[in-house]
């Protein structure tokens, strides 16, 4: 089934996707603008589950966002997805997408890009989103880009959900143990799941008594923790702000935008929480090291991002642009 009346499937329109390991936010735009079908589907974790049962996640997604767009085929695809660390993934996933058959073009990449797009009224600026984990990227409207691989330690990555719990259970486990200096996390954090000590924390960890996945819930401790001025907490915390001050001002610098007025996207639901410790150093540092930066924080859903890329891709105009942002800030 095609609609060609209204925009859908012609070269103008775009399939948009944004995928990350929870969940995955679909929408169709027409060329004139209007969202005119949007689904939400389950997380893309290729690494997990394999990339075509990974893809099929998105596929029903798609599927649904389609039957309500009365079609099943946009002008172009723009896939903003978790797990596209690297260029070579991202052709990897771009042709299996190809062959699914949902666009003309397919154009992926990771979807950070999706949160700094998502910021700006152009392709210009630097993006950081800490949430599970951590990234960064950033990018000019000449098409030059800014990024790293952002795969863990061995791509020198320090931060994230997951690691700011780890590096907490490391200082509480040690403060209680001797090994290190005192801190309120060796209280708080098993405190959090009703126990008495580090010891039990660490067992019912290890023997999966308290299913390892629960561990990002001791994120939001070592931020209270911090909050009520424990030393080691606060210089965790501390930490996380050089990091994604340091990721920034490199990106910057490899843009050579260090001497213009530049947004510094933060997204991702650590950054997006705005814990004043954290934001506030974060800004700090930024004027110190980066004067010209604009720190802002990311409301917006980040599948706008990925309509908006595409939407650059096909060379849209500004009003259809403004078209979709307004759908989205209205709600949609």
């Amino acid at each position: 089934m095609t609609a060609p009346e209204s925009g859908v499937g012609t070269a103008g329109s775009v399939l948009a996707i944004d995928a990350g390991n929870s969940k995955t936010d679909v929408v169709v735009v027409t060329a004139d603008g209007r969202v005119v079908g949007a689904a939400r589907g389950g997380g893309f974790q290729p690494p997990k589950v394999g990339l075509e049962r990974a893809v099929d996640v998105l596929a029903d997604a798609v599927g649904r966002a389609f039957a309500q767009a009365g079609t099943d085929r946009a002008g172009h695809v723009s896939a903003c997805l978790a797990n596209a660390d690297l260029p070579v993934e991202e052709e990897q996933l771009a042709a299996a997408l190809g062959r699914r058959g949902w666009g003309a073009s397919v154009q992926v990449r990771n979807d950070t890009f999706a949160v700094l797009r998502a910021g700006v009224a152009e392709p210009l600026g630097v993006a950081v989103v800490c949430g599970a984990g951590i990234n960064c990227v950033g990018m000019r409207p000449d098409g030059r880009v800014a990024r790293f691989p952002a795969i863990g330690r061995i791509s020198g990555d320090w931060g994230g959900g997951w690691g700011l719990a780890e590096e907490a259970l490391w200082h509480a486990a040690r403060a209680e143990d001797g090994r290190g200096g005192p801190t309120a996390l060796a209280r708080t954090l098993p405190g959090h799941f009703g126990l008495d000590s580090m010891y039990a924390l660490i067992e019912a960890l290890h023997l999966q008594h308290i299913a390892v996945p629960r561990t990002h819930e001791l994120t939001p401790v070592l931020f209270a923790t911090a909050a009520d001025g424990d030393p080691v907490a606060r210089s965790i915390v501390d930490r996380l702000a050089d990091e994604v001050v340091t990721w920034s001002t490199v990106a910057i610098e490899r843009l050579d935008l260090l001497g213009e007025r530049t947004p510094v996207l933060l997204g991702g639901s650590v950054l997006a929480a705005q814990h004043p410790q954290l934001d506030g150093r974060i800004r700090e540092l930024l004027a110190e090291r980066a004067p010209k930066a604009v720190p802002q924080v990311v409301t917006a859903r980040p599948v706008l991002g990925a309509a908006l890329l595409g939407l650059d891709h096909v060379g849209a105009p500004e009003d259809v642009h403004a078209r979709v942002r307004a759908h989205f800030e209205d709600g949609g």
